[in-house]
């Protein structure tokens, strides 16, 4: 079949090469002239000149994305190459906070909770007690449940320096107001699931290479097509010729297609579908007015990621911070700016020396005070002087994983699937869930 799919970041691309592995003929419509959607590199200079490859987000995969690591495999991405593996750690700079080691899962989730550094043996065993609990209940829980409410029991010092980063880090959404449900499934296919499930893999790379600028050679190599800066503003249902096919095409942009995949942002995606539904068969029009509904009512989350370069002379080692990866305190609290939860040093990622990334999960405030609060927290919490060099800000980041939450379903009319992050799924807004989720549309088919 010829299948058109509107949109290529990690799920369009994802739904692109296993349309074209099960024999289809893929064409990608994409309206940016960059691949890989909200997960995409950017080219940025440091203050002296130098050229250096960034991301539009700080991003990290880890061990259980199985489907994300299958495509890099397929489109000819060496995971082991790109991707630093490191065993899961939310130390923080004191050395406190929880550090697993290599080993087999249930049993490197359950020694690292044993030896976290700087918890008291009953808040430790408090903690094993609770996971052992949802293990023993099928990682399930009733549906209008937070993680505040399902870690209500947990010592403060164990929600405030593990559940809460862990919950920002998975599903960025605050603790008090996400899913209590899709945080279990999190900690099922991580902490419990597969060997290596809840390793860290950190990108060596900048997005594009990870996988879509890899996906799109392999799509062009074996018959597909990629069309950059062809923007689709509605698609039209019908047939145009007198063809014998039984199949009822789409329109998409003055070509025929048997079947289209909406792979945009939700938003684009409500837009794309209002714009098509004055021109469609009632019937179709009822379809698509029903998804976009759906679609339009989820609300999202920001993340902002700073960019920042330590002042040269201020660190003895080559390397700013003990791991490539720190977990921050972070506090909502305007009076200690402290916003970032997480800290990477990409001099040890395969970046420049000195260069730092700060990330802020469910961001809030201006482009401005967010740098001057994380500046401050840099100071106050790592010792460290920093100039920010870019800060990002995505405004609709993640859909706002909450308790109960109706997503849009993957069909939205004849022939026409949906797939991104935010369709209906078990996972929340993650590249694993993207990729999963155009997998299973190119596989409807």
């Amino acid at each position: 079949m010829k299948i058109a799919i509107i949109g290529a970041g990690w799920a369009g691309l994802a739904a692109a090469v296993q349309a074209t592995q099960d024999g289809h003929h893929a064409t990608v419509f994409e309206a940016s002239r960059a691949l890989g959607g909200r997960a995409r590199g950017l080219n940025c200079k440091l203050p002296d000149g130098t050229s250096v490859a960034l991301d539009n987000g700080q991003h990290i995969l880890i061990g259980a994305y199985v489907e994300t690591l299958r495509l890099m495999r397929r489109v000819g991405v060496d995971p082991e190459r790109v991707l630093a593996r490191l065993p899961l750690s939310l130390r923080f700079r004191d050395g406190n906070g929880l550090a697993l080691r290599y080993g087999r899962a249930p049993w490197d989730g359950l020694a690292g909770i044993l030896m976290a550094h700087g918890w008291r043996w009953r808040d430790r065993l408090a903690l094993l007690r609770r996971a052992i609990g949802w293990r023993l209940g099928g990682f399930r829980c009733p549906a209008g449940s937070t993680v505040a409410q399902l870690c209500a029991a947990l010592p403060a010092k164990l929600r405030v320096e593990f559940i809460e980063p862990l919950c920002a880090a998975a599903l960025n959404t605050p603790a008090d107001q996400a899913s209590g449900q899709v945080f279990l499934r999190v900690l099922q296919d991580s902490l419990f699931g597969s060997h290596g499930g809840s390793n860290l893999l950190l990108p060596r790379v900048n997005l594009g290479q990870l996988f879509p600028d890899a996906a799109a050679r392999w799509l062009q190599a074996h018959g597909g097509a990629i069309r950059v800066g062809q923007r689709v503003q509605a698609l039209h249902h019908g047939r145009a010729d007198a063809g014998t096919s039984p199949v009822t095409p789409w329109h998409v942009n003055g070509e025929t297609f048997d079947r289209a995949i909406l792979a945009t942002s939700a938003s684009d995606a409500v837009a794309v579908l209002s714009a098509s539904t004055p021109a469609a068969p009632p019937a179709i029009a009822i379809q698509l007015q029903r998804w976009a509904a759906i679609a339009d009512a989820l609300r999202f989350e920001a993340i902002t990621t700073v960019y920042a370069l330590a002042a040269p002379g201020v660190h003895a080692s080559p390397d700013l911070l003990p791991c490539p990866m720190l977990a921050l305190r972070s506090s909502p609290d305007p009076a200690r700016a402290a916003p970032a939860q997480f800290v990477f040093d990409r001099g040890q990622l395969g970046g420049p020396a000195n260069l730092l990334a700060f990330v802020v999960s469910t961001s809030n405030g201006s482009r401005t005070d967010l740098q001057a609060q994380v500046v401050a927290q840099a100071r106050a919490e790592l010792g460290l002087q920093v100039q920010p060099i870019q800060t990002i800000v995505e405004r609709r980041a993640t859909f706002a994983c909450t308790p109960g939450l109706v997503r849009p379903p993957r069909q939205i009319a004849p022939n026409l699937l949906a797939c991104g992050d935010y369709v209906d799924g078990p996972y929340p807004a993650t590249l694993e869930g993207a990729t999963r989720s155009g997998i299973a549309a190119a596989q409807q088919m």
